[in-house]
């Protein structure tokens, strides 16, 4: 079954969380504090996390940035009761692949999970027929979700691949933030700023030179266009 490692210190909303995820046939282990989330993280393999800000010890931010630093990659859904916009940006820059604001709908919370688990399902063999997106010296293998850039790997998280494979599958377009967040996150309704922070660590692992980059470029007003590599269609 499904791990999920639910990191809650409010024990009323943790028990809610809990049933409706495991009404959805998934295993819930729980933690109240940032320290024992991250030892647990650490030990159990989950395959996905929900992680709430505001912690005993040490917060919800300071948590993923150890995960992370431990080579968890399980993907991270974080529970924030902060609605502002950097508050939600900070968490995304450290290495979260979503965010839902509190109050939330349990069943809307269960609809994200799934959502993201998806994306991250369970490996399997490379389809020989799967479509291998090649822009000069980067390589996007869609089947085995794997990147190069000359020829080295580069480590992308599931939202990074998936915006990056979207961009170069539609090279030479402009593609607004909605309409990303439509084809990448699955959002009808979302935070275009979820788009802006993910663009800006795609580029810090892409582009030669991020802050004036020549690949994943920005087209003011409109969105983002992904502009080929000379000698490449």
């Amino acid at each position: 079954m499904t791990r999920i490692l639910l990191v809650e210190d409010d024990d009323t909303v943790a028990e809610v969380v809990d049933s409706y995820l495991r009404a959805s046939d998934m295993t819930v282990v729980r933690c109240g504090d940032g320290l024992s989330a991250v030892s647990t993280a650490v030990s159990s393999s989950p395959d996905l996390v929900l992680l709430d800000v505001m912690l005993p010890g040490i917060d919800g931010y300071e948590v993923l940035r150890r995960l992370r630093q431990q080579a968890v990659t399980a993907p991270v859904i974080m529970l924030t009761a902060l609605a502002d916009e950097d508050a939600r940006i900070r968490g995304l820059e450290v290495g979260a692949d979503d965010y839902v604001t509190k109050p939330f709908s349990p069943r809307e919370l269960v609809l994200r999970v799934q959502s993201v688990l998806r994306r991250t399902g369970p490996a399997v063999a490379p389809d020989p027929s799967s479509e291998v997106l090649v822009d000069g010296d980067l390589v996007v293998d869609t089947g085995s979700r794997k990147v190069e850039l000359g020829g080295r790997p580069v480590a992308l998280t599931l939202r990074e691949f998936d915006l990056l494979a979207y961009l170069l599958a539609n090279r030479n377009r402009v593609v607004s933030r909605d309409a990303l967040l439509a084809a990448v996150w699955g959002w009808d309704v979302g935070d275009p700023s979820t788009v802006t922070v993910h663009v800006r660590r795609l580029r810090e692992k892409v582009e030669a030179t991020p802050q004036s980059p020549t690949r994943l470029l920005t087209v003011w007003g409109r969105g983002y266009r992904w502009e080929p590599a000379e000698g490449s269609r």
